[in-house]
This record gives structure tokens, C-alpha cells and sequence, in this order.
């Protein structure tokens, strides 16, 4: 693919089945990590992406090559192997993967490597979408994003560069399945993020924070529970969301 392509623009698209159950892992990383298969599972998988950006290195292409690295969920924690807990960790996030709403299923970091242009080292504590994905390569390759449909992405390149200080998505709808459980205001104003929810999956055991008893949450039906006035918290102040706000702690 490279060598076909080295003196021309080229989108290379790698989806890897790794950190993802069943957590296939090859013998040679087997035990190899002191946190078991799922441990593998990442170590495999950092290996195969060092061997990608070898390549790019090897072939002069560092400085003009855009690489994006990131997850399409947060990881899945009812992965489990008789008694043993085989799932991610998604820190101080509550919840995990086929959630709609709750930040440990959404939330994950987004790594951008691009020499020629980019500083190293930068943080950006900004929540975009894997929607920006698509305008970020149109905007790249030249091209313009069609004007006959709205387009929920927004190109990161400002962002990235710093020409601009915040991301373009003032609002975020969080699905699960066809069903919205959850939406995120960013308050340009104050700098607030406030997220609303609308349905939370019933956890099971109750205070698991997962749902062990079904292997992964269901989006609607019995499995989820309605909101209405919808749970709200301010993300900023409490990313756990471990205290929904009600009419007499937060009048405004």
C-alpha cells in the first residue's frame, strides 16, 4: 500500500479488533502484560500501531502525514471470564461502552501525531466527535464538504493549530441505538457544560456501575430507566456525574 502510494495523498483506515472482546491476542502476547488478556490485548495492539507509524517514519512521510488515534466507545466493562473481570477501566468516568449517555461510554481520548505542522505536546481539553473525522479529511485532501445535507462533524484543524480556542459543537446528542439518552450543552457564555439525561441503563447489581447481569445494557424497554424532569449535571464541575442537580442546589 505504502510503496504504491508513498508519492501521493492516501487515506490509510486501520479499525483494530484489539481492547474489543472476544480479546483475541496472538501467542506472542500472551501473558505478556501483568493485567491479563485484556492487558495483551493492548500491548498487541500498541505494537501494531508502532509498526504502522515505523513505516511512515522509514518512508519520509512523518512530516505530511496526519495521523489520528482514537476509540469508537469507551471501554466495555461486563466482559467477563468465569469470576474474573476481563472489561476496561475508564477512570473517574461512570459507566462504559453501550451506554448512551454516561460519560465512561462516550468520552474517550483522541491522539494526533503530524510533525511537519502540529507542536508536540499540546493538550486540548475540548470534546469533539468522531463525526469530525470526515470534514478534517475533506478540508486536508482540498475538498469541500457537500452543501446539500447537514454535516454534524467540523473540521479539528482549527482547533489543532490554535486558531480557534473551542470546539464548534455547542450541542452533543448521545444515542444508544436509534434512542437519544442524553444530551450535552456547551454554555459558550460561562464555559459550563451541562448533560441532560433522558434514560440511564438499570444497572445490574445495582451499584456495579455495569450491567453483568445482561453482558452488555440494553438501549430501551425494562433495562433503561426514563428521566423526566431529565437527570442533569454540570459536567465541569462534576465529570463523575455523581450529583444530579436539582431546582434548590442549582436555581439558575
Amino acid at each position: 500500500f505504502y510503496f504504491r502510494n508513498k508519492h501521493r495523498p492516501f487515506l490509510l483506515f486501520v479499525s483494530l479488533l484489539h481492547v474489543h472482546t472476544p480479546l483475541i491476542t496472538t501467542e506472542k502476547f500472551l501473558g505478556r502484560s501483568r493485567h491479563g488478556l485484556y492487558g495483551d490485548n493492548v500491548e498487541e495492539m500498541d505494537w501494531m500501531v508502532g509498526r504502522l507509524l515505523d513505516v511512515i517514519d522509514k518512508e519520509g512521510l512523518k512530516n505530511t502525514t496526519f495521523i489520528y488515534f482514537a476509540s469508537d466507545h469507551g471501554g466495555s466493562l461486563e466482559a467477563q471470564r468465569g469470576n474474573a473481570q476481563l472489561g476496561g477501566w475508564n477512570g473517574i468516568y461512570k459507566g462504559g461502552k453501550g451506554m448512551g449517555g454516561w460519560e465512561g461510554g462516550i468520552r474517550v481520548p483522541g491522539i494526533v501525531r503530524w510533525p511537519g505542522v502540529l507542536p508536540a505536546g499540546t493538550v486540548i481539553n475540548e470534546l469533539t466527535s468522531l463525526m469530525d473525522i470526515f470534514p478534517t479529511v475533506v478540508h486536508l485532501a482540498g475538498g469541500a464538504v457537500p452543501q446539500d445535507r447537514v454535516t454534524d462533524g467540523r473540521t479539528l484543524l482549527p482547533l489543532l493549530r490554535g486558531t480557534v480556542q473551542h470546539s464548534g459543537h455547542k450541542f452533543m446528542f448521545h444515542y444508544c441505538g436509534v434512542f437519544l439518552h442524553a444530551v450535552r450543552w456547551h454554555q459558550k457564555d460561562s464555559g459550563t457544560i451541562w448533560k441532560a439525561h433522558y434514560a440511564t441503563p438499570v444497572f445490574q447489581p445495582e451499584s456495579s456501575g455495569a450491567c453483568f447481569g445482561r453482558g452488555i445494557c440494553p438501549c430501551f424497554g425494562d433495562g433503561v430507566t426514563h428521566h423526566d424532569p431529565p437527570l442533569l449535571f454540570n459536567l465541569s464541575q462534576d465529570p463523575s456525574e455523581a450529583n444530579p442537580l436539582s431546582a434548590d442546589t442549582e436555581p439558575l
